[in-house]
């Protein structure tokens, strides 16, 4: 006959069993995740390497100088929300990007009415950087010949051309040129990068730099 005390143990290791199994076996109760240690789309990196500030690897060899101090060109770019005028500032140019569907109908190298106005702001642009040398270049998407869209560019280029010379002096040379869907700036794949394609192009020098005249011009 079991002892008393020895049956009392035993149900005691027993319920502690059943109490051990059950939390074991119980889902963890949900919480929030007030501060994550990682924010998401950070990465966790090691610490830097110690560097030697004394290391003769970072010393001029004897005799050794350092270079001229040099001046990076920062571009800047500044889109409107349709994507139908954009800008891009360096420190030796401006250039200024017309899709064709502001300035033209389809398939045509004749001005809209509303053209002259952009133009317009494109030139005062051009007399307040001082501008004398001035590219217009005119570009297509990829469909269609390469022969209609080398014309079609030149044509259009060619009428910005005649528009921006009747805002300014005639002391401005100008590079006209029809580039057909070489040099795109977005994917022809889609309808909405054929559409950033489809543009003129008008840049000059910042602040009358003279960026030199480019053969070929009209």
């Amino acid at each position: 006959m079991a002892h008393p005390r020895s049956r009392a143990q035993g149900r005691l290791l027993a319920t502690t069993a059943t109490l051990t199994a059950a939390l074991l076996l119980a889902p963890a109760p949900a919480r929030a995740d007030d501060a994550p240690s990682t924010p998401p789309g950070g990465t966790t990196t090691s610490r830097p390497p110690e560097v030697d500030s004394n290391s003769p690897g970072l010393k001029l060899a004897d005799g050794a100088t350092l270079a001229p101090a040099k001046v990076l060109d920062i571009k800047s770019v500044v889109e409107d929300l349709g994507g139908e005028e954009r800008r891009e500032d360096t420190n030796t140019d401006v250039k200024f990007a017309l899709q064709a569907e502001v300035l033209f109908p389809k398939d045509s190298a004749k001005l809209n009415p509303e053209a002259a106005a952009r133009i317009e702001a494109i030139a005062e642009e051009a007399k307040a950087q001082k501008a004398t040398n001035i590219r217009v270049f005119g570009f297509t998407d990829n469909l269609g010949t390469y022969e209609h869209g080398r014309k079609l560019s030149k044509s259009r280029a060619e009428a910005v051309h005649d528009a921006l010379a009747g805002f300014l002096g005639p002391e401005v040379t100008y590079a006209v040129r029809g580039y057909s869907e070489d040099y795109p700036i977005a994917d022809n794949g889609s309808e909405e990068g054929r559409k950033k394609n489809r543009r003129v192009e008008v840049s000059f020098p910042r602040g009358g730099v003279d960026g030199g005249t480019v053969a070929g011009g009209s």
